[in-house]
């Protein structure tokens, strides 16, 4: 309704939350680095894409009844569940219609044959098996049903054949594509020679289970013929006039309340909207199949059509169900105060108590905004008052359902003491026995009693205990309560935890609820967190805690002797890495391979000779770092193993040294991580130093020419670092190579001024863009 809807309703819905990928596997934090911030640790697993509502703490399904899932608050899709999405008008009605002629038949006829005619065959085909019965075809394909053999009624298989084949030439007017919207064909208009035999066989059949379907053909058809042409009126209309003749005449069924809706099309079509909407909320009413289409042709206009609309309800119930509806599509404060007027026990009002919880918990956690704007405010001040007031009151059908909520929207306007008191009455009112229930006001009075928290001493560490076992079952399926949104309170509580246990001092017990980047930057920490997980003697607490710590004593060596390595710590590196118990990761490339141009695809397409770990790669280094303290071959060792040094970095073709075997992807980059972690996997200082070197003890100017520009490689990704790194440039925090004015270094001076007659040279100008723009200059 244009006139009455609430201010929230022009809220756009964000779907940013899912367009992100949840981390489910355990990975080693400065080795995977997509999606890691620089506060980030583990990320815990959710549901699966677009389901996991990470937004929200209340779970409807513990309140609400199991007909209304579908209309479940659902920020960016038409209906909540796995399967509503995915039933069409074409098969919606489909296992009722089956069920009915089955019973039609008194189970002479299986389902599987009633679902082949009904819904798959062909015009065709229907009469290939009609004429099997009949005998006129002796042998049927075995994929066809096979009825000749069961004796059937011969009255009412004739007319049941006589109905379908007049049913499936109505298919190609009344049923919608099931294509790709882009793709949908235009249905076909009726055909004006189908009415003298549809008018015909209603009139003659006797079977009033047979009529009514033929009456149901009837209206549908006369509905798709007129819904076009602007000069049927009520008086004139044959739609109308087949339906209101005949409607006292059939059962208030499925097949009545599939037919009334074509009425209500036929109404909206004319523009009356209050009748529309009137017959909509009957059909809604009905069952669970009528309520998705009924509740997606209600369409309230303006407040003259809404009054007239409830004008015309006949009942309490009808009004509420009008009330309800209008809810789910607009206005849900104001339906909630109505039919609280009407009927403060209907059950019509938990899903919308449900759906402004849940939308409230989405527009306070929506990723886009980084404080509540004042209308998000306002909208959560108005939705926590109405739903308080009538929580004392007390008068509902499910009182702690309202308590609960009224103490969550108190969570959410940080007033602790009167969220306490909402759940203390609800803890009196809880079902007994109703685990989701159970679970739900357990998850909201564990997030109420962390919000609160000061310090932790050990007192508190007592008190958590049990519920930090429980979240870890449930994430772990030790444990299961289905449809419990358990994650973001989870998430957000060892958040606080993590965070109290910092300004407490505590950094081992922080980082073992929330490991984070930084922590590992110190060496003493990390000495301290292998202390804690090698402790044979256990607290329970410890136990507990431990359970949300993703790494272990010898993923920390392991970290440690990557830190060693980039270092160039070799021999310690090495020895860390051995008590890891592993040999690392399995490099894409040769790590002593190097080109002028770097090109990370082309080396990881070459075929290797043989595999190389990251413990091989270590200790070739040490075997060659060692001849070169013997004085053996120091041009070629220092060569490769500048060239080790570069490719293990950002910029070279063996990323998968610092990274884990999950996040092995091209295009992970270390930007995000603590300014330690970033400067190492960045830095070429260490390559450099070894091509240097490698130059000194080159024998000829091909040689030096080679080692020199390898350095100006090096030289030229520091400038890319320190464009990223420098806080007053504009591109700071961003990775650019588009760095103007072009820079160009030292090295390129001396590749010119010294070495411009080798082969070398004219081989780097030919392939490098850089160096060819830098010769032009100079």
């Amino acid at each position: 309704m244009k006139k009455e809807q609430s201010s929230t309703m022009s809220w756009a819905i964000s779907i940013y939350q899912h367009l992100k990928h949840r981390i489910s596997k355990k990975f080693l934090l400065i080795f995977s680095l997509v999606g890691l911030t620089a506060g980030g640790g583990i990320v815990w697993a959710c549901a699966d894409y677009g389901y996991d509502y990470e937004y929200s703490s209340f779970s409807p399904e513990a309140f609400v009844s199991k007909e209304y899932t579908p209309f479940f608050y659902a920020e960016y899709i038409s209906y909540y569940g796995e399967t509503y999405p995915f039933v069409t008008s074409n098969t919606r009605f489909n296992n009722v219609n089956i069920d009915d002629w089955y019973t039609y038949f008194k189970k002479k006829v299986d389902k599987k044959s009633l679902e082949y005619l009904l819904t798959k065959a062909s015009y065709k085909g229907i009469d290939s098996v009609y004429d099997n019965i009949k005998g006129k075809i002796a042998v049927l394909p075995d994929q066809m049903p096979q009825l000749r053999s069961l004796k059937l009624d011969s009255k009412k298989a004739n007319a049941f054949f006589d109905y379908l084949l007049l049913a499936k030439s109505a298919e190609a007017f009344a049923t919608a594509d099931d294509n790709y919207y882009w793709d949908l064909k235009a249905p076909e208009a009726p055909s004006v020679k189908l009415e003298k035999p549809m008018m015909e066989r209603f009139k003659n059949v006797k079977d009033p289970f047979i009529k009514q379907r033929l009456w149901f053909q009837m209206v549908r058809y006369y509905y798709f013929l007129e819904k076009g042409n602007a000069d049927v009126s009520t008086q004139t209309s044959k739609t109308l006039s087949i339906f209101n003749s005949y409607k006292d005449t059939f059962p208030k069924n499925m097949m009545y309340y599939r037919t009334l809706g074509y009425v209500a099309g036929w109404y909206y079509k004319k523009e009356d909207y209050a009748q529309s909407n009137y017959l909509n909320s009957l059909c809604y009413n009905y069952s669970w199949e009528t309520k998705i289409p009924a509740e997606w042709s209600f369409r309230p206009q303006e407040e003259k059509d809404w009054n007239k609309t409830l004008d015309l309800a006949k009942s309490t119930a009808e009004k509420v169900t009008l009330w309800h509806l209008l809810g789910i599509h607009y206005d849900p404060q104001r339906a909630i105060q109505e039919i609280i007027k009407l009927d403060p026990k209907s059950e019509k009002l938990d899903l919308l108590l449900a759906r402004v919880v849940n939308k409230t918990e989405y527009l306070l956690g929506n990723l886009y905004q980084t404080e509540p704007d004042s209308a998000i405010k306002e909208s959560l001040k108005q939705n926590t008052a109405l739903i308080s007031d009538i929580a004392l009151k007390n008068n509902t059908a499910k009182p702690y359902f309202w308590n609960m909520a009224a103490g969550h929207l108190k969570v959410m306007n940080n007033d602790y003491a009167a969220a306490r008191s909402f759940y203390n009455a609800a803890k009196k009112q809880l079902p007994k026995g109703d685990k989701l229930i159970l679970a739900q006001y357990k998850i909201l009075d564990w997030t109420l009693y962390v919000n609160e928290l000061k310090k932790i001493d050990a007192k508190v560490e007592s008190q958590i205990m049990e519920p930090l076992n429980w979240f870890s079952d449930l994430k772990i399926e030790k444990d299961s309560v289905p449809s419990l949104r358990f994650y973001k309170a989870l998430n957000e509580s060892i958040d606080k935890i993590s965070e109290l246990y910092k300004k407490q001092g505590d950094f081992v017990k922080a980082n073992a609820f929330k490991s984070y980047n930084d922590f590992y930057t110190n060496n003493n920490r990390i000495e301290q967190m292998k202390v804690l997980l090698q402790k044979e003697q256990k607290t329970p607490f410890e136990q507990a805690m431990l359970r949300y710590y993703p790494f272990s004593t010898s993923d920390l060596y392991y970290h440690q002797a990557l830190v060693l390595a980039y270092q160039d710590k070799i021999d310690e590196a090495i020895m860390m890495m051995e008590k890891s118990d592993s040999e690392g990761f399995l490099m894409p490339a040769n790590p002593f391979n190097i080109r002028i141009n770097d090109c990370h695809d082309c080396d990881h397409a070459k075929k290797q000779s043989k595999d190389i770990y990251s413990l091989d790669l270590l200790k070739t280094i040490q075997s060659m770092k060692a001849e070169i303290k013997q004085g053996k071959n120091v041009y070629n060792n220092a060569l490769l193993l500048g060239n080790a040094f570069y490719n293990i970095t950002f910029y070279g073709n063996a990323r998968s040294f610092y990274m884990a075997k999950t996040m092995q992807a091209e295009g992970s980059t270390p930007f995000e991580l603590p300014s330690a972690f970033r400067s190492m996997l960045l830095s070429n200082k260490v390559s450099e130093k070894y091509y240097l070197m490698a130059a000194n003890a080159a024998k000829t100017k091909e040689q030096k020419a080679k080692c020199v520009f390898m350095a100006s490689k090096c030289e030229r990704n520091e400038s890319y670092n320190r464009i990223y790194n420098k806080p007053e440039n504009a591109n700071a925090g961003y990775w650019n190579v588009d760095i103007e004015p072009v820079f160009f270094g030292k090295y390129f001076s001396t590749l010119k001024s010294q070495y411009n007659d080798t082969q070398f040279y004219k081989e780097a100008l030919k392939e490098c863009g850089y160096f060819k723009r830098y010769d032009d200059k100079h």
